[in-house]
């Protein structure tokens, strides 16, 4: 992972300096207890997961299948359709990164985190445009996203 140090702490301004230091993502595996704390996370970390050297593998996730749409099956067609290496499995995915993502034309099917990972797999993109069908389903949860996403770009 990367690396984080405080340099420096202000008590008086209550404040503090940090250090921060990126590295490349490594493949993994999720599951067990950490699953129930991110099943919403779950898509996104498919996408980052893609743009990780090696595999990752997210097993007993089985949830995943009953939310808005079965989201193991969606989030690996539409990052598959991107140009990622993604195997669903009953409970899961296995992810084989590194993925180069291209445009694709990518249904949400109304959920709306698989839009929100769609449009910030978008950013991703080297070749091509991401035309995302129904983005309006992520009003349902994040209103103000795509500003927010704008502002960080």
């Amino acid at each position: 992972g990367g690396k984080l140090e405080i340099t420096e702490i202000d008590p008086v301004a209550k404040s503090s300096t940090l250090t921060v230091e990126s590295s490349d993502l490594k493949g993994t595996e999720i599951g067990g207890a950490l699953i129930p704390r991110l099943i919403d996370e779950l898509p996104i970390i498919a996408l980052l997961a893609t743009q990780a050297q090696g595999v990752t593998v997210i097993k007993d996730a089985e949830e995943l299948k009953v939310k808005e749409t079965d989201r193991i099956q969606v989030v690996a067609d539409a990052l598959n359709s991107m140009g990622a290496d993604i195997t669903p499995t009953a409970d899961g995915m296995i992810i084989k990164g590194k993925s180069a993502l291209h445009g694709a034309r990518v249904n949400t099917f109304g959920d709306h985190r698989i839009g929100m990972m769609t449009a910030i797999a978008a950013l991703l993109v080297a070749d091509g445009e991401v035309e995302l069908d129904r983005a309006e389903a992520i009003n349902t949860s994040y209103p103000s996203f795509f500003d927010d996403l704008e502002s960080l770009i």
